[in-house]
C-alpha cells in the first residue's frame, strides 16, 4: 500500500512539473521549425502595414511589439512593396540581421496590382525557406478581411502548416471596418497598430517562450 501511494505521489509530481513546463512555454499549439533558433532579433518583414504608414515614429506595430516582448525588433517594412520586390531584399533586410524570428506580412500590394495569388504564395514560400535555412523561426501573417483577400487565408495557412511555420490569422479583423482605428482608407492609425501588435504578440509569445527553454537546456 505504501509503495502504491509513493508511486502515485511521484506521478502527481511529474504531472505538475510537466504542467509548469507547458505553462512557461505558453502552450504553443504545435511544433515549428527552428524552435531552438540562436538568432538575436525579431524581424518584421513586410510592406506599408509593417512600415507603419499612418502612424508617428515609434507607433508602428514592430516598435509596439518590441516594448511588449522586451526584445529587439527590427522594422523591415517598405511602403508599397510586393512580395516579388521584397524577395529581392531579403538577404540584406532579414538574413544578414541575425534573425531569431521573422514575421512575414505581404500580399496587400500584390492584391492591388492583380499579381496572381499563386505567384504571391510561391514568393512567400521562397522567403520562408530562405529564413528557415538561416536557422530562424518564421511566422506568416494573414491580412485577409472577410471577402477582401479572403482567398489568401487558406493558402497562407496551408503554407505555414507545410513549412512548420507560425500562422497569425486575421490581424486586421475589426480594424479595416473601423474608421476610428484607421489613418486613411487602408492603413491603421496608432491605435490600430497597437491592436495588430497585441495580436502578433499573443500568437508568437508561446514560441518565444519555448525557444527560451530550448536554448536554456540546449535542445
Amino acid at each position: 500500500m505504501q509503495k502504491n501511494k509513493s508511486t502515485k505521489n511521484t506521478l502527481l509530481v511529474l504531472v505538475f512539473l510537466c504542467s509548469c513546463v507547458l505553462a512557461s512555454a505558453g502552450c504553443a499549439k504545435r511544433e515549428i521549425k527552428n524552435i531552438n533558433s540562436q538568432g538575436k532579433n525579431i524581424i518584421c518583414f513586410g510592406d506599408s502595414m509593417t512600415f507603419g504608414v499612418g502612424a508617428n515614429p515609434g507607433e508602428d506595430y514592430p516598435m509596439v511589439l518590441s516594448r511588449m516582448t522586451k526584445m529587439p525588433v527590427i522594422n523591415a517594412g517598405v511602403d508599397g512593396d510586393t512580395s516579388t520586390e521584397a524577395l529581392r531584399r531579403i538577404e540584406s533586410d532579414v538574413l544578414a540581421r541575425e534573425p531569431l524570428l521573422a514575421v512575414i506580412e505581404f500580399g496587400g500590394n500584390d492584391f492591388l496590382r492583380k499579381v496572381p495569388l499563386e505567384v504571391t504564395v510561391n514568393n512567400i514560400k521562397a522567403m520562408v525557406e530562405k529564413i528557415q535555412a538561416k536557422g530562424a523561426m518564421v511566422a506568416i501573417v494573414d491580412i485577409s478581411v472577410g471577402l477582401i483577400m479572403g482567398t489568401y487565408q487558406a493558402p497562407f495557412y496551408n503554407l505555414a502548416k507545410e513549412k512548420d511555420a507560425i500562422f497569425i490569422p486575421k490581424i486586421f479583423s475589426g480594424i479595416f471596418t473601423n474608421p476610428s482605428l484607421k489613418s486613411d482608407f487602408i492603413h491603421p492609425n496608432a491605435d490600430g497598430y497597437k491592436i495588430i501588435a497585441q495580436r502578433v504578440y499573443r500568437v508568437i509569445t508561446p514560441y518565444l517562450n519555448k525557444n527560451s527553454l530550448a536554448r536554456k537546456f540546449g535542445k
